[in-house]
């Protein structure tokens, strides 16, 4: 078990998703007809307790915009972790913001969501430009990537001070034979990223059944979930969708 509270990052795409389902070719992104707001939505987190706000900014603006991330610079009293592709104009956009964290992810048009981690390893130079380039900013960095030697050892080496190790196939195995597999997989995971140095955190497909296991994972920091909270939140409410979410991180 972990020694510390588990912090909860909330990520609020999907409040977006729903917003420009209906209001794509308007102009604004709050305000008049248009809602959701996903601002609204990250205060009404942070009130129930979330210890910081994740948002992707992608490169076809599917669902937060532009105008939704430097909102909640200025509104949110936690921190924004920026999630984003290792492309020179969001390095120029996260040097202007100024976030808390810049969490690099891989980015393709044809996925619903991010699908896998970022090869770090396979990509060491351009990867590690953006990682210099961000903390030169004084933008603390996590790497969104696979729970796999590899990977991790590549992370260290390029001096991130953080990882994000994708749960994904994990939460994907859940019901499945291989579930105590990609636990096993994610469980030695952690163990060498913190022994690298390194600050862990997880995220992608948790929910409020997984996530009784999720927590005994050990050496985490922060959990980032998105997709759930956002749906619970449709029958409870933002408010005690988070905060069950929390009692189960720490039960």
């Amino acid at each position: 078990m972990n020694a510390l509270p588990i912090l909860l990052g909330v990520n609020i795409d999907h409040a977006a998703t729903l917003r420009q389902a209906r209001y794509r070719e308007v102009e604004r992104t709050c305000g008049e007809i248009v809602e959701p707001d996903p601002v609204f939505l990250a205060l009404l987190a942070e009130r129930a307790g979330a210890d910081g706000i994740t948002v992707h900014l992608r490169e076809d603006r599917r669902h937060i915009q532009e105008r939704d991330v430097r909102r909640l610079s200025e509104c949110i009293a936690t921190r924004l972790n920026l999630e984003m592709a290792c492309r020179e104009d969001m390095v120029a956009f996260a040097r202007e913001l100024k976030p808390a964290l810049a969490c690099l992810v891989p980015e393709g048009r044809e996925e619903v969501t991010t699908e896998g981690g970022l090869d770090v390893a396979g990509q060491k130079k351009r990867v590690g430009d953006v990682v210099r380039a961000l903390r030169e900013a004084g933008i603390a960095v996590s790497l969104f990537i696979e729970p796999d030697p590899g990977q991790i050892d590549a992370a260290a080496e390029l001096g991130a001070p953080l990882v994000e190790l994708h749960t994904g196939g994990y939460a994907n195995a859940y019901h499945g034979p291989d579930r105590q597999r990609e636990f096993e997989r994610l469980r030695v995971g952690c163990e060498r990223a913190f022994q690298a140095g390194l600050t862990v955190n997880a995220g992608h497909g948790i929910n409020y059944v997984n996530i009784a296991e999720v927590r005994t994972l050990p050496h985490l920091h922060e959990l980032n979930i998105g997709h759930s909270i956002i749906c619970r939140a449709l029958s409870t409410g933002m408010e005690e969708a988070v905060a069950e979410m929390k009692r189960r991180m720490n039960a």
